[in-house]
């Protein structure tokens, strides 16, 4: 299957999608957008991952199990032991392919909101303090720098292997194409999901 563009119309109507991205890029956001959008179940892959003290639950893995059998839903396209799960049994994989200065920008700025309002994420979690982009090796900031070129190495494996055949793949590079593909494929897929239940 083709990777498709912004305006390119949708081969199927999309039941289990997942949105590919680094960190900062927009994977939650898009991924609820498009679950309100076509009437699909929604859950956030971190709030499966982290525990308390943002320790990984062990029951991860077999959420995502439970949550892959659902008839229709849509997802973050994340963590090692979640991909080829939640891979196997999508039918969409939208990949936000954003410019490394706009997602930094963006990872940046949502952080430091996070911080200074001391925002509650997963399981009592809280953004740790902002010094700690110099201390911790693993820090989100520097973590979506040096792993930004990742998900486009992932997403071409994919377009070469088995999936590539039954997968509908969305490449979306900026906002402006993002938007374009909101207002016009997606909007339309999911008028096709309405007119196919009347």
């Amino acid at each position: 299957m083709p990777l498709l563009g912004p305006a390119d119309e949708l081969p199927h109507p999309p039941r289990r999608v997942l949105v590919a991205g680094t960190s900062g890029s927009g994977k939650s956001t898009m991924a609820s957008l498009v679950a309100r959008t076509l009437g699909l179940s929604y859950v956030e892959m971190d709030s499966l991952f982290h525990g308390p003290q943002w320790t990984p639950r062990p029951e991860f893995e077999d959420d995502v199990r439970r949550f892959v059998k659902r008839h229709a839903w849509a997802t973050e396209w994340q963590y090692r032991a979640a991909r080829p799960v939640l891979l196997a049994h999508a039918d969409t994989l939208v990949w936000l392919d954003h410019p490394r200065h706009v997602v930094m920008r963006r990872v940046a700025v949502r952080t430091a909101v996070r911080r200074f309002r001391r925002q509650e994420l997963w399981n009592g979690n809280v953004e740790p303090p902002l010094r700690t982009v110099f201390t911790d090796p693993e820090h989100l900031l520097r973590w979506a720098w040096k792993s930004h070129n990742r998900t486009a190495e992932r997403v071409r494996a994919v377009l070469r292997g088995e999936h590539g055949d039954r997968l509908a793949v969305v490449r979306l590079r900026g906002q402006r194409e993002v938007d374009q593909w909101r207002s016009g494929p997606l909007r339309r897929a999911a008028e096709r999901g309405e007119e196919s239940v009347r």
